[in-house]
């Protein structure tokens, strides 16, 4: 494990990435997505040392749970950044509802509408970082760990949908000691990862895995064959959300003589 001091280090490292990158964007400074969990309070942390006077946290809540948006203001806080609360819960109730009549109506089922319906907050959170950075020329800044880079556990152009990810390299275990060094408290250290998506979900029961399990097999260690198999089947199934969409080549035309 990593010492505080290297852990220091890689931190300086990845606030000095975050300039150069939207330095090289010719943007002005970064806009992060703050729900209230480990990962999104260590980006914050990151953005806020980057760019202490252009860094936007935004609260997104939508049917969520009252703690969640208690924390995320607690972390905009903490680390002293101005946040912005935009309520995505009738919004997301609207499109849905709309979705759902007009699918009915034509004798449609819906096999899918729980994922659909966490699908569409992701997206709409997105949407609405990308409306606020946009207009204030910020990038945004994903808060995707390695777990779930590998697995796949994010949403297709919804939160997967960013333009820099600061902490796609570390294990759960790396980003709570980022966390600790970064001076969070235990409370949101040790908060039970979800991405709110439903009431009472959580990412380790919708997976079937826990986190610590996925970050040994990432760091090469022994897993029982049946997490090792569920893991990289879930690595082949999202192979997609880690590519552009396939392209077909069509013959180019040639030329008229």
């Amino acid at each position: 494990m990593w010492t505080d001091e290297e852990i220091t280090g890689r931190i300086n490292q990845t606030v000095q990435w975050l300039r150069e990158k939207v330095t090289e964007a010719n943007a002005k400074g970064v806009v992060v997505g703050i729900s209230g969990g480990v990962d999104s309070a260590v980006v914050t942390g990151l953005c806020s040392q980057a760019f202490p006077d252009n860094c936007l946290g935004v609260i997104m809540p939508s049917h969520s749970n009252p703690d969640d948006k208690e924390d995320a203001y607690w972390i905009a806080e903490g680390f002293e950044i101005s946040p912005l609360e935009v309520d995505l819960g009738d919004a997301h109730t609207q499109i849905f509802e709309h979705v759902k009549k007009g699918l009915e109506s034509q004798r449609y089922a819906l096999v899918g509408e729980k994922m659909s319906q966490g699908n569409l907050k992701a997206r709409l959170r997105m949407s609405t970082l990308y409306a606020v950075a946009n207009a204030l020329n910020y990038l945004v800044v994903g808060t995707d760990n390695a777990p779930e880079s590998y697995i796949g556990y994010f949403t297709k152009y919804g939160d997967g949908g960013v333009d820099l990810l600061p902490i796609s390299s570390l294990t759960k275990t790396e980003v709570r000691a980022w966390a600790r060094v970064l001076g969070l408290p235990p409370e949101i250290v040790k908060r039970v990862p979800t991405a709110g998506l439903w009431p009472g979900q959580t990412d380790e029961t919708e997976l079937g895995l826990t986190y610590d399990l996925i970050d040994r097999y990432l760091l090469g260690g022994e897993v029982a064959p049946e997490v090792q198999e569920r893991i990289e089947t879930l690595h082949r199934q999202s192979e997609h959300k880690r590519h552009l969409p396939p392209q077909l080549e069509l013959p180019k035309l040639k030329g008229l003589d």
